[in-house]
């Protein structure tokens, strides 16, 4: 392989880990009915699980990106999937709720969290100055590549081999791709002495500085005290109790009580998959061409529409409306995710990364939040139908925050400012 095709590599590995860890993103919603005939778990309680596993998932992004930079990505990369791969694997001994909150919730929480989206922010930065939104798009589609992988396998593992086969699954794709992140995922350009794609010149591989958890919190801190960092981190916390949290968990079981067969439901999902892929890649072009801040309050009112329609599209089989939801709620799933890491590299800087981290966090207390308040509103009112009003007005909200993003740029490296010019921030924000 000559050094100017490593960047394409990296990619490529970093794609293919990003779907190990997103087999258990497809497990979820078509286990939640096994589980509820075999231990007689409410759908609040396995939702839980779901939630636990949602805000670790979140808020080890920023503390994950830290480490990277402190011990690299390839050690935090590998030591990630391994976790998943424990979580998903001792599944199969269980026997209460508490230890589904352990193996779900805290294990696999911890692992898919540490190879969350601050982890594609990290390769994206490092490796590349051309294509950056575009590749961005790529990698962050690896997640939707993984549900549309693994989703209907799950489904059809429950309901012909019992829900043990399924997380068997779960544990053997992540090890599987253990091997390739050891063997050729890099750190730096630098280390092959070779400049990001696209870019000029070599970057000096920059020295690590202080503990991983102080330089998480260091850049939280900074990037608190200006508004764009919590009009962003809020826009995101409603993005992911809108998709991960609400349409991930639940619209299986959703579909499934208008009398929706759930391997019918799981292939719709995955559906979504195939779109999300198209989507964020899309919106990984336009990243790159278009005000971020024009297509984040774009795909939210869009996404808060199609919200506000679901639950009269529901029905015991697949009508031509499902199918138009699904598809353009799919090209809208993750879209939000480049223009996000844009706003955050041009207002954060070199510290854009770890601050992704902590709008990711939110992204994922927000998803926690909607995986248990909804599973909550189907055992109160006996359908979800309040849910998705609810999902559809806050997606409306975040359009509006988005577009409030506004304020002068950060200056990428300042010196001794963890996230550029802060006062600069402070006066524009």
């Amino acid at each position: 392989m000559t050094r100017s095709n490593w960047a394409w590599a990296v990619a490529g590995v970093s794609f293919i880990a990003l779907i190990g860890a997103a087999a258990f993103r497809a497990t979820p919603g078509a286990l939640i009915e096994p589980l509820q005939e075999e231990f007689g778990w409410s759908t609040a309680t396995i939702g839980f699980a779901v939630s636990v596993n949602l805000m670790l998932f979140g808020v080890t992004a920023p503390f994950a990106a830290a480490l990277m930079e402190r011990f690299g990505v390839r050690r935090v990369v590998a030591c990630a999937l391994t976790l998943v791969a424990i979580g998903s694997g001792l599944t199969v001994f269980m026997t209460t709720s508490w230890q589904l909150v352990l193996l779900w919730g805290v294990l696999v929480g911890l692992g898919t969290g540490s190879m969350a989206l601050a982890f594609v922010a990290t390769i994206t930065g490092r490796w590349f100055v051309r294509h950056r939104g575009l590749v961005t798009g790529v990698l962050t589609a690896g997640g939707a590549t993984g549900q549309l992988v693994f989703l209907p396998v799950v489904a059809a593992l429950a309901e012909s081999s019992g829900w043990r086969s399924a997380s068997v699954l779960v544990t053997v794709a992540a090890l599987a791709v253990v091997p390739l992140v050891l063997l050729f995922l890099r750190e730096y350009p630098a280390d092959l002495g070779v400049p990001p794609y696209g870019g000029d010149a070599v970057v000096p591989r920059p020295t690590a500085t202080g503990g991983a958890a102080k330089r998480a919190v260091t850049a939280l801190g900074a990037a608190a005290r200006t508004r764009q960092f919590w009009y962003l981190a809020g826009g995101f916390a409603i993005c992911g109790a809108t998709t991960n949290g609400l349409v991930g968990t639940h619209f299986i079981p959703a579909a499934h009580d208008h009398g929706m067969p759930t391997t019918t439901a799981a292939n719709l999902l995955a559906l979504v998959g195939i779109f999300d892929i198209v989507g964020t890649i899309l919106s990984g072009w336009l990243t790159d061409r278009v005000d971020s801040r024009v297509l984040l309050g774009a795909y939210y009112a869009l996404r808060g529409g199609s919200l506000l329609v679901l639950p009269q599209l529901f029905g015991d089989s697949v009508h031509p409306s499902m199918l138009v939801f699904v598809i353009f709620y799919g090209l809208d799933w993750v879209a939000t995710v480049p223009p996000t890491v844009a706003l955050c590299r041009e207002f954060f800087g070199v510290s854009a990364a770890v601050v992704f981290g902590w709008v990711f966090a939110a992204h994922q207390l927000g998803a926690a939040f909607a995986a248990t308040a909804a599973g909550l509103a189907r055992d109160h009112f006996g359908n979800y139908a309040p849910a998705w009003y609810v999902a559809g007005g806050l997606s409306i909200t975040a359009a509006v925050l988005s577009m409030r993003v506004r304020g002068s740029k950060a200056r990428p490296g300042g010196p001794g400012d963890p996230t550029g010019d802060l006062a600069a921030q402070r006066a524009g924000g």
